[in-house]
């Protein structure tokens, strides 16, 4: 009887261990890196850390092969660790933001247009702006705003998961304001605007 206990506690301890619940959560790491990767695109800046990193092979090999052990005894679990940022709907988003911010850039510099605590773009000085450009700069961040609001959406749902929504669009407008240059205006949790 005795030797029958030890082989079913066995089984049941591999049982146990290869019983895994996988929550999906909202990956906030993973966004902040894809909306830095974006607005810096988006603001024509070099990304940083884009230098090819060398591999070696035969110091890896060893923990390859740990893991590939323990793969056979428990099922790998993989959850997601990055978001698709990556689609047509997406650089279709990302293009017409590129080109839009090199027209909307002297009035972020001048103050005339700052970045709301919403992620969104407000004209925050009018007088700021020449009478004769009001309305194309109306229109530039009407557009730009849009943009936005859809890029977040198509980033949701590339991702399946169209929930996260609310979740992107809070991030964006951290990395908008982080990200931005100095001197440029933005406004903080209260509702107040402050110059970078």
């Amino acid at each position: 009887m005795k030797t029958l206990r030890i082989p079913m506690a066995l089984v049941l301890a591999l049982f146990v261990m290869a019983c895994v619940t996988i929550n999906v959560y909202f990956p906030a790491e993973a966004a902040e890196r894809a909306a830095d990767r974006i607005i810096r695109d988006v603001y024509g800046e070099e990304q940083p850390g884009t230098e090819p990193q060398s591999f070696n092979y035969f110091e890896a090999w060893p923990v390859q092969q740990g893991n590939r052990v323990l793969d056979w005894f428990i099922a790998p679990a993989h959850a997601a660790a990055d978001l698709s940022v990556d689609t047509p709907a997406i650089r279709q988003l990302k293009a017409g933001m590129e080109k839009r911010h090199q027209q909307l850039a002297p009035y972020y510099s001048s103050g005339a247009v700052g970045i709301t605590n919403k992620g969104q773009l407000q004209i925050r000085d009018q007088k700021l702006v020449p009478l004769k450009d009001r309305n194309n700069v109306k229109n530039l961040v009407s557009k730009e705003n849009r943009d936005r609001s859809a890029l977040y959406a198509e980033i949701a749902k590339a991702n399946s998961h169209p929930e996260w929504e609310a979740e992107i669009r809070t991030t964006f407008a951290r990395r908008w304001v982080d990200n931005a240059h100095s001197g440029w205006w933005y406004m903080d949790k209260g509702g107040s605007w402050k110059q970078k």
